[in-house]
């Protein structure tokens, strides 16, 4: 086996269940603590040592190009791989056949976060030589994953969204391969939803005798498909990071751990951490309460929000009520207006969802 190990990040889906957000933007980019939830697969691969990463794109792809440019940024070198379709895991590995070579690679899903990296687990795949190595982690609902039977640390069977799991532990989004899995991806059929299944592949290598093995993973692990999760991700990335004021703060209290950066101003206002509000970004007599992150050239007066992400260019103004649990677009403007007759003014994506009190 080649010592050269490669990445391979798949950023392809459409992102149906963060509708209207992912209508504009790629799921991938949707922020969590203002950093787009692909960088932190991209820098858990980097710290992991693999340096050659391919990215799988679909529909998204000048916009992931964009913003990920050659990876030398994160210290990367990337290839983009154009996926026709979404056709199932396998087929992104197929369609990666060229970049990937003779080597083994890490398959990376771009909308899932791993609060411990992959470090120490791509060490102990280099060092223990399986033929794959697949990481799962104990769920409330393994009928909606993948899910895997284990005897020992070896996997037995592997089924995908079983209407009768028989076990908890669910396939997470993160995955290490040798090349025999080009060939199991290539010796399988579609399944009943016309994908190709890499439950289906791996199956195939524990059936040709190779051994894979499973790791459980302790620290949290999010798949951020919906806007929960996003949510929530949030919350626990915020739970950790270390506090910094790197922008103006006029009159104002900041409690517990809070990032403020370069270039935002806070103005009369009450920041209760865990929160970060970026750069450019403008808070004037306002609240911002925990598990917020506020992205660059916000604007937020006279307004209280807490556990919400606001992207980019956001302006939330003169509201009598709080923000909470939310998701808000880029260049989203919610104002009060004293127009008559008293009327509400809506401009909503397909899929949006609106609470009034």
């Amino acid at each position: 086996m080649s010592s050269n190990l490669k990445g391979l990040v798949l950023a392809g889906g459409a992102g149906t269940r963060l509708r209207p957000i992912t209508h504009t933007s790629a799921k991938q980019l949707v922020p969590v603590a203002n950093k787009p939830v692909l960088f932190y697969g991209l820098e858990a691969l980097r710290d992991a040592g693999i340096r050659q990463v391919g990215i799988i794109t679909g529909d998204t792809g000048d916009e992931i190009r964009e913003a990920v440019g050659d990876g030398s940024a994160l210290g990367l070198e990337v290839t983009f791989i154009p996926q026709s379709a979404p056709l199932g895991l396998a087929h992104a590995v197929l369609t990666a056949e060229d970049f990937l070579g003779d080597d083994p690679f890490v398959m990376y899903l771009g909308d899932n976060l791993l609060r411990d990296g992959i470090t120490a687990l791509v060490e102990e795949f280099r060092a223990s030589g399986p033929d794959a190595t697949i990481l799962l982690q104990k769920v409330p609902d393994p009928g909606s994953y993948g899910v895997a039977v284990l005897d020992g640390d070896r996997v037995v069977s592997l089924e995908e969204k079983p209407a009768h799991p028989q076990s908890d532990l669910a396939l997470v989004g993160v995955y290490m391969f040798t090349p025999s899995i080009v060939a199991a991806a290539k010796a399988i059929q579609p399944s009943a939803r016309g994908e190709l299944e890499i439950t289906d592949a791996i199956q195939h290598l524990i059936g040709a005798g190779m051994r894979v093995e499973a790791h459980v993973v302790t620290g949290w692990w999010k798949d951020t498909g919906r806007v929960e999760d996003m949510l929530e991700a949030n919350r626990l990335v915020l739970d950790v990071i270390e506090p910094r004021v790197d922008g103006e703060v006029i009159d104002s209290d900041i409690e517990g751990r809070v990032i403020i950066e370069a270039g935002a101003r806070l103005v009369r206002s009450h920041v209760r951490g865990p929160a970060i509000i970026g750069s450019g970004a403008v808070v004037e007599d306002s609240y911002i309460g925990p598990y917020s992150s506020i992205s660059s050239d916000c604007v937020v007066r006279h307004a209280e929000i807490e556990h919400s992400i606001l992207l980019e260019r956001v302006h939330v103004e003169d509201l009598d009520a709080r923000v909470e649990g939310s998701l808000i677009g880029r260049d989203v403007t919610i104002s009060r207006t004293d127009a008559k007759p008293r009327a509400y003014r809506f401009v909503l994506g397909d899929s949006s969802v609106i609470g009034l009190t």
